[in-house]
């Protein structure tokens, strides 16, 4: 890979390191990520130029650097990949007041935009479809995944039910902020994920409020404190809140490991810290429902709330 990047980028670099996804390298002391591209071609149009208003307005995105052929994408055997340029310290972290305040510095005007995701129940759906054909023909030898995987599931096309009957009952209004998003959110949240222009999306700002409350809850962090943070700054629709409760609901937390457990060879034991919080994540998400519920009149998970003195 050294090699590669020397000769596409007339660098002379000496030692980098290397992973299956990507290399890093420090170059005249500027940090750089050489990195698999996974976005289409289209949504890289749209990418260049949401990184170009991003700068406008001051957010120090990472740079894509072009190669010595004048192109953005390079080849390595049959992939390809970008090179980033890392603007901001990688290491310092967006807390989560920070994170709700970028949520307003770059808004949707229209649903234009290649970047736009508004289908959730329709990528669950195909998602909970895979996941079943893939554990029926490549899961029989693992226990923990099969001891699990129906409980998950289950979740999974609970939240798919919510938003289905959401976007029917209610559906999107002018009103719902549709803002800067990330494919996904990780905790803790770093510069060095945050600003890569290729993890960039758009979406309703609850998508990434909501990735991070469900990954910080499972690094042991206070997420129910941060969801009443939220709900007192941020006024929202009544859908946008019933969109808010459907994506804590929906369990990526559980999918995203199971994904690297099938297809790149994780140990199925890195699932047993999310199993043995299935107890406390639902007590958690009674206490969402309670806390969403003084903002808008939230529909209900019967089987969640059944027999609670509460409701």
């Amino acid at each position: 890979m050294k090699d590669i990047i020397n000769y596409y980028y007339n660098f002379d670099i000496l030692e980098l390191e290397e992973n299956k996804i990507y290399a890093s390298f420090t170059y005249y002391g500027s940090e750089f990520y050489f990195v698999f591209f996974n976005r289409t071609e289209e949504e890289l149009k749209d990418i260049l130029e949401l990184i170009a208003e991003l700068k406008m307005k001051g957010i120090k995105v990472h740079d894509i650097v072009m190669n010595r052929e004048g192109k953005i994408l390079t080849k390595v055997g049959e992939l390809y990949y970008i090179l980033l340029k890392i603007n901001a310290p990688k290491d310092e972290e967006i807390n989560f007041i920070s994170l709700c305040e970028y949520l307003n510095k770059l808004r949707l005007s229209n649903a234009s935009s290649k970047l736009y995701r508004n289908n959730w129940g329709e990528l669950w759906s195909k998602k909970v479809d895979y996941f079943e054909y893939q554990i029926k023909e490549l899961g029989k030898d693992k226990s923990i995944i099969l001891d699990s995987f129906s409980y998950y599931i289950g979740l999974a096309e609970n939240a798919i039910c919510y938003v289905n009957k959401i976007n029917r009952v209610l559906g999107l209004s002018e009103n719902d902020h549709i803002t800067l998003s990330h494919r996904r959110i990780f905790y803790p949240n770093l510069n060095l994920n945050y600003l890569n222009p290729l993890s960039f999306i758009f979406d309703l700002e609850v998508r990434d409020i909501a990735g991070y409350l469900k990954i910080e809850f499972f690094k042991g962090e206070d997420s129910l404190l941060d969801l009443k943070t939220y709900l007192k700054i941020q006024k929202l629709t009544p859908y946008s809140y019933h969109m808010l409760y459907a994506r804590l609901l929906y369990p990526s937390y559980y999918f995203d490991i199971y994904e690297e457990i099938m297809n790149n060879g994780e140990d199925e034991e890195a699932l047993i810290p999310i199993i043995s919080k299935i107890n406390d994540y639902e007590l958690f998400l009674k206490e969402a429902y309670y806390e969403i519920s003084k903002y808008t009149n939230l529909e209900r998970i019967d089987w969640l709330l059944k027999e609670d003195p509460k409701v």
